[in-house]
């Protein structure tokens, strides 16, 4: 069928800002090339820069008066070694190496490692990566004070190296002092989501939730292995899930990554919240201007498996080639859902609605779109709950979400086929029915004859009360109807 949202894509673009793009002028270029929306990586840079960044967002939006929702992603724990006499050494193949507690500069034979709560966990035959997998130990002792290891894969290792514990769950809360201030920090700025990184048991994403107290979305960064084997609660805890290829392509094996990525975003689809498939999509346009064959791939099959957004990092953080980043990008995405087996291929995963009329309301509106030549269907809600429920569904039509909320419409940029629009409350069912014909018309979701679902709840204003469905026909009068302001 004919896709009539004005983007003409439903998977969304969230791009990261950083050097290469947070001033006003490239947002604006990033969103006309098809970012969605933006995260803002709280591992680089301080508040200063940051608060200028988000304000940089909000004029762009208010500019083109589009909903844009951002992302505050904290940085989360780092484990990393401790400094070496020369600034770095060489552990040989097959040669023994210790961590251990004596903070004196390490050699070839023994570095600090200045995390004490892992002295306590590890075990013979665990793994130890350093830097991000390039050097490989195995734990041959390990007590209170030392981990003797064997160099499975030795190298050169050097000051403040990074340390992944794959084969473990690491005592350590999810958030640092550091994350603490900066999800402080981003909730006074009004960001609409917060990343958690090193998520690996519900309880962190608990905590994270008592600390937002209420304000924003919380995205759960799924890069632990822990965090597989609890990945249904924490996905319930959630109001979002952010594959992360990063960390968990180095404590997995490379071919373990794939069949989990799909599990992951099959198993958020089927509870109705949005899943993001992040790291080195595109990667190698930080510095070349057309991606990889392989790259192209990647994103076509997060597509493919019907993720709600695919995310870019450093190539349109600090990449010389932001806006090609998000061009292509857009491309692909348009290119997989054009293709006759696009839907076939996004139904794979069955996703049953729960046995409640609101659910049994939004599957119906994907039978009516897969049965009668519908231009769209049009959503009003005040919490973005229908809006969820429908896109659950991957209906084969764009969805127009109108709420009078415009954190509710900021939420929404990150969900699969919607386009939010911020409009004053409607107060009766003719009222509902008006407005939705002429925002559909304004918005380009059909033209006089078209044919689009209407989905609502009444009483309107009452939060979970989705309860009618109602199919329009747009008239081109429609909008001469009302001079007033939507």
């Amino acid at each position: 069928m004919t896709q009539l949202n004005p983007r003409g894509r439903k998977v969304k673009i969230l791009a990261t800002l950083g050097p290469a793009s947070s001033n006003s002028d490239m947002i604006a270029r990033l969103i006309r090339a098809g970012a969605d929306a933006f995260r803002v990586n709280m591992s680089h840079a301080d508040h200063t820069i940051h608060a200028q960044t988000i304000a940089n967002i909000r004029a762009v939006e208010k500019q083109l008066g589009k909903p844009i929702a951002i992302l505050c992603d904290l940085q989360g724990p780092k484990l990393r070694v401790g400094s070496f006499k020369d600034g770095r050494a060489v552990i040989r193949h097959s040669s023994h190496f210790t961590l251990d507690r004596n903070p004196e500069p390490g050699d070839e034979t023994r570095v600090c490692l200045p995390h004490p709560e892992l002295f306590g966990i590890l075990k013979k035959g665990q793994r130890l990566l350093i830097d991000d997998g390039k050097l490989r130990l195995r734990v041959i002792t390990a007590d209170d004070n030392a981990i003797l290891c064997s160099a499975e894969v030795g190298g050169v290792i050097s000051d403040r190296k990074g340390v992944n514990v794959p084969d473990a769950v690491i005592p350590v809360p999810a958030m640092t002092e550091k994350d603490r201030r900066d999800l402080a920090f981003a909730i006074e700025q009004g960001a609409d989501f917060i990343g958690l990184s090193f998520v690996q048991r519900p309880e962190d994403v608990a905590e994270a939730r008592r600390l937002m107290g209420g304000h924003g979305a919380l995205i759960a960064k799924i890069e632990k292995p822990a965090a597989l084997d609890t990945l249904d609660g924490i996905i319930e805890l959630s109001d979002g899930i952010m594959v992360a290829r990063g960390d968990l392509g180095v404590e997995l094996n490379p071919e373990e990554v794939p069949p989990i990525q799909k599990r992951i975003i099959e198993l958020t689809r089927r509870s109705g919240k949005p899943v993001i498939v992040a790291t080195q999509m595109l990667e190698s346009m930080i510095e070349s201007p057309a991606p990889t064959r392989a790259e192209v791939s990647d994103v076509a099959n997060a597509v493919y498996d019907g993720a709600d957004a695919v995310m870019l990092s450093a190539e349109t953080a600090a990449g010389q080639w932001p806006e090609e980043a998000v061009s292509i990008m857009h491309r692909i995405a348009m290119q997989v859902e054009r293709d006759t087996y696009y839907r076939q291929r996004v139904h794979l995963a069955e996703v049953l609605p729960d046995q409640t009329t609101a659910d049994a309301l939004a599957k119906a509106c994907a039978a009516i779109a897969d049965t009668v030549t519908l231009a769209g269907i049009i959503v009003f809600t005040g919490s973005g709950s229908t809006a969820r429920r429908v896109a659950r569904e991957r209906p084969a039509v764009p969805m127009l979400v109108l709420t009078p909320s415009q954190k509710t419409a900021r939420k929404v940029a990150l969900l699969w086929g919607a386009h939010a629009v911020h409009t004053k409350d409607i107060g009766s069912f003719e009222e509902m029915i008006g407005k939705g014909k002429r925002m559909a018309l304004r918005h380009g979701f059909g033209e006089a004859g078209a044919k689009l679902v209407a989905l609502a709840g009444v009483p309107f204003g009452t939060p979970g009360a989705t309860n009618l469905l109602h199919v329009v026909t747009l008239k081109g009068d429609e909008l001469d109807k009302h001079k007033g302001n939507d």
